[in-house]
């Protein structure tokens, strides 16, 4: 019995040993790291879990929701709360236990949220184990029925997968290259093991590759995985984002599908999957210029941001909550909940009382600049860690897009992202297809409109646009 464990072990080893050898690296030109000061430090902060959570339909983008419980119903950990009306199958479940406090609703009966009062301990549903031997189907089958469909989201469009078409390949980025993203090596320490089983899962589902990117300095722990091509990603932000590595693994054609999903809910598929249980606890980081200090919590989708910041954010400054990164996050308010795609909550100064003197003209050494503006590019090269302090402020008004050639600079993707614009503000169908806007979400075009001196909502007409184009061609 020893013996075969060795050899098995031996084996093992070999195999990775030839996995790291043939690793793709593909090195990326160009991009853009913002260093931002308030980075999370190491560690996991102690929380005080709030009473309620509320979860909103609207986080889950493409999904038409239909409610499944009424006010007063007892839920557990993976009760259904909504299902899309569309596909009935694709159900999004309370992540905590307790009893329906508040189904809110709108203008036309439009859904926003539904609150749970949580239960001092969390009881969950009992699901059955993943049968990894088991057909497609059924493995698909038992993901839906535990809340996991909505946390796939499929390109084209950037929206919340079909379950009824599978996948030509399946994303998972182990990094975010963004401003104060989280380190997935510390807040994936330990649990190679769940991530792993989620691989395995994912191997399911499709046909083609599940396409596993790392970076240089990804730990061996989250490197060592199986089931999966492995490409390394050398670069600036946005290295990290999936939709660069989509462009330059598997391009997306006219009539294909591929799925992405975050390392983190691989860990949180994988743990159902060897348990039979929805735990949806996740370790969110909390950063910012003005959090006090910086750190990460442990806590589930839907609790509110200022249970997360609690005491922890300067006082007298008037401040910006943000659901993920400062480039592609979400606007959120004090009292709004944490989004289930968030791993980051990030907070700046609005700096609407901001006095400069001259303002933008005047010279300085401690404002960021991606120009010869300031001497602070030259300063980023003498010290290309050093950080810089930021508020929300455009620092001017938006003008017409005439400035060509500065969003190429930052943008690693084999695609024209000027002329793909202007090809969505005009709706121009063809010229969007032909452009590659299947293969495009907002938050690829986060760092454009960071660099854009147009001052152009890039993200918002991407987005519009994917809509657009979905209603047209669907």
């Amino acid at each position: 019995m020893r013996r075969k464990k060795n050899k098995t072990y031996c084996f093992a080893l070999i195999l990775n040993l030839f996995q790291f050898i043939y690793m793709k690296t593909i090195k990326l030109k160009k991009g853009l790291n913002i260093e931002i000061s308030g980075k999370a430090s190491l560690h996991v902060a102690s929380m005080s879990q709030p009473e309620t959570v509320a979860i909103v339909p609207d986080d889950f983008k493409g999904i038409t929701p239909k409610v499944a419980v009424k006010e007063g119903d007892t839920v557990k950990a993976g009760s259904v709360l909504f299902f899309d009306k569309t596909h009935p199958e694709l159900k999004i479940v309370s992540p905590v236990s307790g009893t329906v406090v508040e189904v809110a609703r709108g203008e036309r009966r439009k859904l926003l949220y539904i609150s749970v009062k949580r239960d001092i301990e969390t009881t969950y549903e009992q699901f059955n184990k993943v049968d990894l031997n088991a057909k497609r189907e059924e493995i698909l089958s038992a993901l839906l029925e535990a809340g996991f469909g909505g946390f796939f989201r499929q390109r084209p469009y950037d929206v919340i997968a079909n379950p009824t078409i599978a996948p030509k390949a399946i994303f998972v980025s182990a990094f975010d290259s963004a401003p104060l993203a989280p380190d997935y090596n510390f807040v994936l320490k330990g649990q190679a093991s769940q991530v792993q089983a989620g691989i395995s899962v994912l191997a399911k589902l499709t046909e083609g590759n599940v396409y596993y990117s790392v970076c240089p300095s990804t730990s061996a722990e989250l490197k060592n995985m199986k089931d999966v091509e492995i490409n390394e990603f050398v670069g600036a932000h946005p290295a990290g984002n999936v939709g660069v590595q989509i462009n330059h693994l598997n391009p997306i054609n006219k009539g294909e599908v591929v799925w992405t999903v975050n390392v983190q809910d691989v860990a949180l598929i994988g743990r159902f999957a060897t348990s039979g249980v929805v735990n949806l606890t996740k370790t969110i980081a909390v950063a910012g210029p003005e959090v006090i200090e910086p750190a990460y919590v442990k806590t589930v989708y839907g609790t509110s941001i200022a249970a997360i910041t609690n005491c922890n954010i300067t006082k007298g400054v008037k401040v910006r909550y943000i659901n993920g990164d400062v480039l592609s996050g979400t606007q959120v308010a004090e009292t709004g909940v944490l989004s289930p795609f968030a791993n980051l909550v990030s907070v700046i100064a609005e700096g609407d009382t901001a006095d400069e003197f001259v303002g933008w003209a005047m010279p300085r050494l401690n404002k960021f600049s991606n120009s010869n503006l300031f001497a602070t590019k030259i300063i980023r090269k003498l010290f290309p860690k050093k950080q810089f302090e930021f508020d929300a402020r455009i620092l001017g008004g938006e003008r017409a897009f005439i400035m060509s050639g500065e969003l190429e600079k930052v943008f690693p993707m084999d695609i024209m992202p000027e002329q793909l614009l202007k090809a969505m503000i005009t709706k121009n169908l063809d010229k969007m297809e032909q452009l590659g806007a299947y293969e495009v979400a907002p938050e690829d075009f986060g760092l454009c409109e960071f660099v854009c001196t147009s001052k152009m909502e890039l993200q918002k007409i991407v987005r519009e646009s994917l809509d657009y184009m979905r209603k047209e061609l669907e």
